[in-house]
């Protein structure tokens, strides 16, 4: 019998987790059991500073990404996070000792020349700009895609209906939790996501815990040895 999470005064998803579990028999099985929705997001960073971040942990670990930020840091005065003038001051041979990459390093300048010209917003202006209209504007900064401004918009802004139909693991939770033979493409998910909304963040957060449910690995397991013949 599935049973979903219990409200509480200190769930602010509930409602988001009750939406979900009444489109179907299938997110109500993973609402219920996930349980309640853990997202975390962090309103007090500046976009300027999300960004930086997110760049310094593209197509690396998480250690990997957290050792970069944290020698940055310490190249600052005080052990806080540099402001845009501070970053730019930063010539490539500091910023490669830190860890970046030439390209990282070129795209963490350009997104901090960005800020000081107004293109990328400031949070309190971000209140004006809808989601599509922040996507539009930062994509145009060099080594920023749509999925770091979704990042952007899901952990920094809060927004409530981003579905990153990129995401592999986006793609994978729908693929398992549909039985789908194949991962869905970018159509075919806005279209069966469609019903998520207006909690469309949340319902993200919950395909991404997809592979901690109990049945996940040995299902993975039974398909591949299905698709090799070793089943």
């Amino acid at each position: 019998m599935t049973t979903l999470p219990q409200a509480s005064s200190h769930d602010p998803y509930h409602a988001a987790s009750r939406h979900l579990a009444a489109i179907d028999t299938d997110w109500a099985r993973l609402v219920a059991e996930v349980g309640h929705c853990r997202l975390q997001p962090k309103p007090a960073r500046e976009p300027y500073e999300a960004l930086v971040r997110a760049v310094a942990y593209q197509q690396l670990h998480v250690r990997a990404g957290d050792a970069m930020l944290a020698r940055l840091l310490a190249c600052q005065p005080q052990p806080v996070f540099p402001t845009p003038e501070q970053l730019l001051a930063l010539d490539v041979e500091q910023l490669r000792g830190c860890g970046f990459s030439g390209r990282k390093v070129a795209t963490i300048h350009a997104i901090a020349a960005a800020t000081l010209d107004g293109r990328v917003p400031s949070r309190q202006q971000t209140a004006q700009l809808s989601d599509a209209e922040l996507i539009e504007r930062l994509v145009t900064l060099p080594g920023i895609g749509r999925w770091t401004v979704e990042m952007l918009l899901l952990y920094t802004l809060a927004r409530p209906d981003i579905l990153p139909v990129d995401d592999f693991g986006v793609r994978e939770g729908y693929r398992f939790l549909k039985a789908l033979p194949a991962l869905p493409g970018r159509r075919e998910l806005l279209a069966a996501t469609a019903a998520c909304s207006p909690y469309r963040s949340v319902a993200t957060w919950y395909l991404w815990q997809v592979p901690s449910l109990a049945d996940y690995q040995p299902r993975v397991d039974k398909r591949r040895a299905a698709a090799t013949g070793t089943g």
